[in-house]
């Protein structure tokens, strides 16, 4: 909801808590990991934070490669 009324500030914390809590609870090698990455890296792309956005879709679809194999639909969506 923040992010598509442009509250990026308010957003980032609650994207980066959701991408702390899946690491926590489900470990680093979980599809929900995957997504957690993918979204804080909408968020930077949809400021222009190119940079910060990239190695986090790179990791998501590293993961997302390792975990469901190349043939996946979010692998596919990663690229």
């Amino acid at each position: 909801l923040y992010q598509s009324q442009g509250r990026y500030s308010e957003a980032e914390p609650l994207y980066q808590k959701a991408l702390q809590l899946t690491q926590r609870l489900l470990g680093e090698e979980h599809p929900d990991v995957a997504m957690s990455y993918n979204n804080l890296a909408l968020l930077y792309e949809s400021q222009g934070r190119y940079s910060e956005a990239e190695p986090l879709y790179q990791k998501a679809l590293q993961l997302y490669q390792r975990l469901l194999g190349e043939e996946h639909p979010h692998v596919a969506m990663s690229y």
